[in-house]
């Protein structure tokens, strides 16, 4: 049996850390793919636990992977705080190191890190747990020449659901004059997918093993009541080999978010990473820098598990008493004449309340 190290965490990757002080510390977050996609940089600041508002991004930085044979990789940014870095025919026997330089002035740089490959996913499979009342999906590698040892996961899950009920019409404004006027629904606005990234702190080791194989590793339990498995689920699961340091650092903030319910916050220079102000140690930076070949693999799961949504009954407006209120949604006419019609909240009607969107992924089956 693997040892696996898990962290419940929020739906966005990687929050930045949670921290008693308004000091806003650089938080950096990603890692050299030297495989055939995108490297990928965010650059954010850590903020107060009791801060209400946004989260600050760093914007207009300079980012670069440095070889140790002088070569240097220049990322682009493409806005929010997100750097990003095209393929490239990375030497994989090199070393590796980040440097940041930020708008005003600060320049952070890793430690040089040595490529970790990556084995191929083998499979991933849904098992469902009765206890749990979920679905609990599972990751099956190994790596036959038991190299690797110590690995990290992410995943994205992606799934199709209903509203509850049909809305074929809706209430516009009227192109000429003023006034609103009921119309037919130029878009279904009854199906919908969603789409969650984990923030989870996924992590296997194999070095307590003879042979580097992880089997029926759990990454996450679906719960069946969420209706995630009604209609369509798929689940893109990201793996990566990591350093024997690498881990350890994110043991132990994986260790420390258990603990305290918020990263970084007690003694967080003790996790703060492979990178450093280079002319400052006092300046606190977040993150560890790696290099890694990412590996990918989607699967789709058509269950039928869970209930068709429901909802209340809709109530029944005249058509004067609708157009009085544009925001209504409606479902559909009503009566002999149709001259009625049904109306509802936007949540049981129009599937986009519930966080999805009416545009299918190019990868949905």
């Amino acid at each position: 049996m693997c040892f696996a190290f898990f962290i419940n965490g929020c739906v966005e990757p990687f929050s930045p850390p949670e921290v008693n002080t308004d000091e806003g510390y650089l938080v950096i977050d990603g890692f050299l793919n030297v495989g055939t996609d995108t490297s990928r940089i965010e650059l954010s600041h850590t903020q107060n636990a009791n801060a209400t508002t946004p989260v600050i991004k760093e914007s207009s930085a300079a980012v670069s992977v440095e070889e140790e044979n002088g070569v240097t990789y220049d990322f682009v940014e493409s806005g929010n705080g997100a750097y990003f870095l095209p393929p490239q025919q990375f030497n994989k026997t090199s070393k590796y190191r980040l440097r940041v330089k930020t708008a005003f002035g600060k320049e952070y740089l890793s430690d040089y890190v040595e490529v970790k490959d990556t084995p191929p996913i083998d499979n991933i499979e849904g098992k469902v747990d009765t206890r749990q009342d979920a679905m609990v999906m599972q990751v099956n590698t190994h790596d036959p020449a038991n190299q690797t040892r110590f690995y990290r996961w992410k995943f994205e899950e992606t799934w199709q659901y209903r509203s509850a009920f049909y809305s074929s019409i809706e209430i516009v404004k009227k192109p000429v004059g003023e006034g609103y006027e009921i119309v037919s629904r130029r878009e279904d606005v009854n199906l919908c997918w969603r789409t969650l990234k984990s923030a989870n702190i996924l992590l296997g080791s194999t070095v307590k093993l003879s042979q580097d194989v992880i089997k029926d590793l759990p990454l996450t339990a679906v719960p069946i009541a969420s209706n995630k498995l009604y209609i369509k689920y798929s689940i893109l699961v990201k793996q990566y080999g990591l350093t024997q340091d690498a881990f350890e650092y994110w043991t132990g903030l994986a260790k420390t978010t258990e603990g305290t319910g918020s990263l970084f916050d007690p003694l967080p220079s003790q996790i703060t990473g492979n990178i450093k102000n280079t002319t400052d140690a006092q300046d606190l930076v977040f993150g560890y820098f790696s290099a890694s070949v990412e590996q990918k693999k989607r699967i789709f799961l058509t269950p039928n598990l869970g209930t068709f949504p429901r909802c209340n009954a809709p109530d029944t407006l005249t058509i004067a008493e609708a157009l009085e209120v544009p925001g209504s949604i409606l479902t559909n006419y009503f009566g002999p004449r149709s001259e009625f019609v049904l109306t509802t909240s936007q949540f049981c009607a129009d599937c986009r309340a519930q966080g999805g969107t009416i545009s299918k992924p190019s990868f949905w089956e």
